[in-house]
């Protein structure tokens, strides 16, 4: 052994090396200074020769074998190489030749400023850094690889690139915060990976990427090379659209929420567990299905990478990764894309609450828990099987809100529906006595949790004007949708789970008794305006043995119908953002299941038929009526006509809009009894017009209408000043719109007399002005007549004279001739 190459070697680092527990490499391998020559070293186990060359392959150094394990390494005077300028081209024992770039002589891509911000939460792009990044470095094509792995003894790249063997590609651990980074050559796009660690108990672990962007479709479950920056997005006008949106324009825009399960929705191949379409595929279908339908959004389920397809997408282990059941995450940009394209907004459920125990995922980490609670009465859900995230660790934090960041940045999503808030919230929630602890004040609340919450808000709206978040929070926490400068969560909007479950219990009764329940269908207007609300009927609700929706609703097939028709009708009044998961706009019957396609084929009949026309009917009318959205949040959004009577199990109500025009007037009958001339409370003396009645043949009723214009009459009602009579069929939603005015019958009456004051003075002024004419006109005529008498005096006298005239000459003439004679 050259004694230089001898004298260099650190040979702990080299045992630590041998026995696959270094987790400094760079120390040990790569090229190095060595007075005023160099040294480069590599391992190679089962390499019979390497050589060093350059680029070019013009110098050709042989290494020297210094063990037999096969760590190899050459000496050089002078400096020979220039930093990663040089190649290492290994000979196996089966002949085969690899040539690559050496990984160790590449420079950290992790700053400590990095490190810094990681450290303290607040790195928010830190997805650029840690996961697997495809890129060039000094000319040299590779993947850069980046993990924060704290209380790792040592991690390794593994993947098929290097046989799955951890000693090969050990990476470097930083001298703070406890990232291990590496640059490995020739790894592109679709290489698999994992982490190979090894904790500090000796125990080896292989783990899937968590910042990594695509992974293997399960069963299989290891991390595979992507890269984001290749897609070109053509939504630029969309996102610039976005930004100019403050939290006030938002509430009052339209919002109609398809939910989604993309696999499920429409399937290539039934009974198939991967008989899915792809992203590109369902994209045309669901813009052109939700466009039809008039749907504002779409919001998908899970998305984040998931093992079990039966936990829909909620128990996430990859959460930078878009599944692979559907495509690459270039894929599913271009889904978004084309939904943007069409003026359809996307929303994604994203599951910051808790994470699943499988082997391959963030639990335990790197051998200690790392992203969730030590403590198991803090770090797991009993009834969930499930680890909840150390809310308080800074790195934590950084790793959830950067991921919020991730999806609207990086995949242009507009908005996240954040699952199970109240789990987060409360730190006793599916726990017993003993099961948990109280914060430092004693209370249940999450202190972490919600200081996260108010971050992920905050940061967002300042890093992604027009993006927000929404909250699935079933509990009374008070100030959910209020700015955290208020106190509040910071959330834009928040799911009504009081309202959905009062009324689907409601909807549920038979009509007989759902007079002694009327406050179930009432009392969520007494807290309506608490919070920005979503009214939701989500796919929870059709699951379980739940009942699909129109298998919730009592009574006769025709009845069940009218009742589902009866139940859309009125929560698209009630004041609130809409949200229906996918089938229910159809009436499926079967209970919905991820395993296969919803029941299209049901639409073959005429009454699914006329529930899917009356969903898309409601869309339009909520689109076209800002009476319907832009109040959702201002009392004077809404006011009851009528909710005190239950026995008759009718309730009409208004909704208000931004000008006086088109508001809107819901009447809803809850009972099957056809009322005919139902007296109604109106809010103005004008008229009305029926516009949306569900009794409608088209949507499967009898066809029970109000035709032309309905007058109010100068009638009080006990909340109204005047009343219309209307028909109102049994198990009905009817819409009536008018424009407001505040003229009453006083003004009408005073208006009339007055127009008839000013019709006599007209027909007055018309008289005198006629029979002066017809004086006028006399007089003229009398005055015509003398001087048409004078004038024929004037004419006759005029004749006489010319006459005498033509005479006198004559006579001269014969006087003349006749003297003239006589001479």
């Amino acid at each position: 052994m050259n004694k230089r190459i001898n004298d260099w070697i650190n040979w702990v680092l080299y045992d630590e090396l041998i026995a696959g527990k270094l987790n400094a490499p760079k120390h040990l391998l790569g090229i190095h200074e060595y007075g005023e020559g160099q040294i480069i070293t590599a391992y190679r186990p089962h390499a019979v020769e390497v050589k060093v060359t350059s680029r070019t392959g013009k110098k050709v150094h042989t290494m020297e074998k210094v063990t037999d394990e096969g760590f190899y390494a050459i000496f050089f005077p002078k400096k020979e190489f220039n930093g990663t300028k040089y190649n290492l081209v290994t000979t196996y024992e089966d002949g085969t030749t690899v040539t690559t770039a050496d990984p160790y002589a590449f420079d950290s891509q992790i700053s400590d400023f990095d490190s810094y911000l990681f450290a303290e939460g607040k790195h928010y792009e830190i997805y650029n850094k840690f996961g697997a990044h495809p890129m060039t470095i000094d000319g040299v094509k590779g993947t850069y690889f980046a993990v924060w792995a704290p209380d790792a003894r040592r991690v390794s790249v593994v993947g098929d690139f290097n046989m799955w063997d951890g000693n090969l590609h050990p990476m470097q651990l930083r001298p703070n915060g406890g990232i291990y980074e590496l640059f490995i050559p020739n790894v592109l796009s679709g290489a698999v990976y994992k982490y190979q660690i090894l904790t500090r108990y000796d125990e080896i672990l292989y783990k899937s990427d968590p910042y990594g962007n695509q992974a293997q479709m399960r069963p299989d479950n290891g991390s595979v090379v992507a890269d984001l920056t290749t897609y070109k997005w053509k939504d630029t006008a969309w996102i610039n659209k976005r930004k100019t949106y403050s939290r006030t324009d938002r509430m009052k825009m339209p919002m109609t929420i398809y939910e989604m399960h993309l696999g499920s929705w429409r399937k290539k191949v039934e009974d198939d567990d991967s008989g899915f379409f792809s992203y590109r595929e369902l994209a045309p279908m669901v813009a052109d299905y939700v466009k039809d339908m008039g749907y504002t959004h779409v919001e998908i389920m899970g998305i984040a990478e998931y093992p079990f397809d039966g936990s829909w997408g909620y128990q996430v282990t990859n959460y930078y990764a878009p599944t692979s059941r559907y495509g690459s995450p270039e894929d599913f940009m271009y889904f978004i894309d084309y939904l943007h394209s069409k003026g359809i907004g996307i929303i994604l459920d994203w599951v910051p609450a808790h994470f699943p125990k499988d082997a391959h995922g963030l639990g335990r980490f790197d051998g200690m828990p790392l992203y969730e609670h030590p403590d198991p009465r803090r770090g797991e859900h009993p009834d969930w099987g499930t680890y909840i995230f150390d809310y308080g660790r800074a790195e934590v934090a950084n790793f959830l809100i950067a991921n919020a960041l991730f999806w609207v940045e990086k995949f242009h999503i507009d908005a996240l529906r954040v699952d199970a808030v109240a789990s987060m919230l409360y730190l006793d929630y599916g726990k017993q006595d003993g099961q948990w602890l109280p914060n430092e004040n004693g209370g249940n609340e999450n202190l972490d949790a919600i200081k996260l919450l108010q971050n992920i808000n905050a940061v967002m709206e300042e890093k992604n004007p027009g993006a927000f978040l929404i909250a699935e929070e079933s509990t009374a926490w008070a100030g959910v949708t209020a700015p955290a400068s208020m106190n509040g969560l910071g959330f834009l909007f928040k799911w009504n789970m009081g309202w959905m479950n009062d009324f689907l219990e409601y909807m549920k009764m038979d009509p007989y008794f759902r007079s002694f329940n009327h406050n179930k269908l009432t009392f969520s207007l007494s807290y309506a305006y608490a919070e920005n609300y979503v009214l939701v009927i989500s796919h929870d609700e059709v699951v379980h043995l739940k009942c699909s929706m129109i298998n919730k609703m009592p009574g006769s097939e025709p009845q069940k119908f009218a009742n589902l028709r009866l139940a859309y009708g009125y929560m698209y009044g009630h004041p609130g953002k809409k949200l229906l998961f996918m089938g229910q706009e159809f009436a499926q019957p079967r209970e919905w299941s991820e395993a296969r396609s919803l029941d299209w084929f049901v639409l073959d009949n005429p009454l699914n038929q006329g529930v899917q026309r009356w969903v898309k009917a409601l869309n339009n009318l909520y689109n076209a009526n800002d009476a319907l959205y832009a109040n959702d949040s201002d009392v004077m959004g809404f006011e009851w006509i009528d909710c005190d009577h239950p026995d008759k199990g009718v309730v009409s109500f208004i909704r208000r809009g931004s000008t006086p025009s088109k508001q809107l007037l819901f009447i809803c009958n809850f009972v099957p009894v056809e009322y005919d001339n139902y007296e109604v409370g109106a809010p103005c003396f004008t008229t009305y017009k029926e516009v949306l009645n569900s009794d409608d043949v088209q949507f499967g009723g009898a066809g029970r209408l109000n035709s032309g214009k309905i007058k109010a009459i100068d009638k009080k009602t006990e909340r109204m000043p005047y009343s219309i009579s209307v028909t109102v069929p049994p198990l009905s939603t009817v819409v009536l719109e008018y424009d407001y005015t505040n003229v009453t019958p006083e003004d009408i009456l005073k208006k009339k007399e007055a127009e008839k004051k000013a019709a006599a003075a007209k027909r007055a002024a018309e008289k005198k002005t006629a029979a002066k004419k017809t004086a006028t006109e006399k007089k003229d005529v009398e005055t015509t007549e003398v001087v048409k008498k004078e004038s024929e005096k004037k004419t006759a006298a005029t004749k006489t004279k010319e006459t005498v005239s033509k005479t006198k000459p004559a006579q001269t003439k014969a006087a003349v001739s006749k003297k003239t004679t006589k001479k």
